[in-house]
């Protein structure tokens, strides 16, 4: 009877080894933690590519998960800035001029006070803080999109982006609330 029980187990183990990884695979922890947060976002797809392109999100935990979106936030904002900067130096006609300087200004707004105060409120476990800025940085790429008559904005992708991920941090932020 013991070799017949011996021999079952051989043969479930082989069974298991011989299974394309595809069929079995377990999640690391840290891949659990990305998707099930990320399924509270409004916007699941951009949140794991987010997070799973920042390698500190390997061990990071949910005010960590917060805090890699907030400086994309951070580093998509500057790129943003930096293109407003570029196209206002061609000399853009007075109507886009307006809504350039306009977006500037709210760019200059998301990265000198809505990102540092989000940074600073996760650092210190004020979540609520940590979501406001968040929040308005969404806020801020939309106003800035809507300086633009209607389909005539250059920033319309940069806006669009920027708005999503401070959207899917201040989702993330408000699940520690």
């Amino acid at each position: 009877m013991k070799r017949f029980t011996a021999s079952i187990f051989l043969v479930h183990a082989f069974f298991l080894l011989s299974l394309p990884t595809s069929q079995c695979r377990v999640l690391p922890m840290d891949e659990k933690l990305i998707e099930s947060t990320c399924r509270q976002t409004p916007n699941y797809d951009l949140c794991v590519s987010s997070l799973k392109s920042d390698p500190k999100s390997s061990t990071a935990d949910v005010p960590g998960l917060a805090l890699i979106l907030v400086n994309l936030i951070k580093s998509k904002a500057t790129e943003t800035l930096n293109q407003i900067d570029s196209l206002l130096k061609r000399g853009p006609g007075a109507g886009e001029k307006q809504a350039l300087d306009s977006c500037h200004s709210k760019y200059h707004a998301i990265l000198e006070g809505d990102v540092p105060q989000a940074i600073e409120a996760l650092t210190k476990g004020n979540y609520k803080f940590a979501e406001d800025g968040a929040n308005d940085a969404a806020n801020e790429a939309n106003s800035c999109e809507s300086d633009f008559p209607s389909g005539s904005s250059p920033l319309t992708d940069m806006n669009k982006y920027v708005h999503d991920v401070s959207a899917i941090a201040a989702t993330v932020v408000s699940t520690l609330l």
